[in-house]
């Protein structure tokens, strides 16, 4: 099926953008929707290139995904942001409307709860988040559908304290903060999630409990990052960033295209594949 209004380009944009795996997600979509005429691509866009960009693009395009540094920079240059997105002032996608129109969104949160609710996790009594950034504002956003109990934050700065507790009470989420040097304590939380760069979390490998909760880690690459691999080999379930970026695309491909359900299995598939070939 072709697209009918003439919108059909798509792209990733952010810096650095060559990892990123969302062309392999986007275009084992479009196959399996049999969107024959649609693209998707990677452009290298940092905050002073944003602006041209996003006002050079025609009529053929029907939305963009973006990555870091982009989700804040991007929303002056939109027409509307959703309600979730403006709830952590953080935009992952953006589609074109037929009138013109430039509407943003957050589809990391969403996609974070149904990653979750995949694997069987439907409420936690309390949670553990190790990280303060970006990841960790959008993971608060998630716990604040799913935690009835209180949050506990693991930072490495008392700047990054206040910045959790703030995100904690305009999400209505029950924040504690919690020193870094303390982080062996949040494995014993039900459900652990891990918003930290690569290597971050390496010296926890060794203290991961008996029988422990659900883990969460949003890495993708390297996989399975030590703390996962401990994790699992405690009997613990596991969620790995691809876990995320795959739900996440689902909900970016069907606002993009108009077409729903996305093909969850075969994007899954495709991002398995390419991350064994690396």
């Amino acid at each position: 099926m072709a697209s009918t209004d003439g919108r059909h380009r798509a792209a990733v944009l952010g810096s650095p953008v060559a990892h990123s795996l969302s062309p392999v997600l986007h275009r084992a979509a479009y196959a399996e929707l049999g969107l024959g005429d649609w693209s998707y691509d990677r452009f290298e866009i940092d905050e002073q290139t944003l602006p041209g960009f996003v006002q050079g693009l025609d009529g053929t395009w029907a939305g963009l995904s973006l990555t870091m540094p982009l989700k804040r920079a991007v929303i002056p240059l939109l027409d509307g942001i959703s309600e979730t997105a403006s709830s952590v002032e953080a935009v992952n996608t953006v589609v074109f409307t037929e009138d013109g129109r430039r509407v943003g969104d957050n589809t990391d949160i969403p996609g974070m709860i149904a990653a979750l609710r995949e694997r069987g996790v439907e409420k936690a009594e309390s949670a553990a988040v190790l990280g303060a950034g970006a990841t960790a504002s959008s993971a608060l956003a998630a716990l604040s559908e799913i935690c009835t109990g209180t949050v506990t934050a693991y930072v490495r700065s008392r700047e990054r304290g206040d910045e959790m507790r703030g995100w904690g009470e305009r999400l209505g989420v029950d924040v504690r903060i919690a020193d870094w040097a303390e982080a062996e304590q949040a494995l014993r939380a039900p459900l652990v999630i891990a918003t930290t760069p690569a290597g971050a979390t390496d010296a926890l490998t060794g203290s991961v409990p008996e029988a422990p909760g659900t883990l969460f880690d949003v890495l993708y690459e390297p996989w399975p990052t030590g703390l996962a691999a401990s994790w699992a080999a405690h009997g613990g379930p596991v969620i790995g960033g691809l876990d995320l970026l795959v739900h996440q695309a689902v909900l970016q491909v069907e606002q993009m295209t108009g077409r729903a359900p996305a093909p969850l299995a075969a994007m899954r598939q495709a991002g398995e594949q390419a991350l064994a070939a690396r």
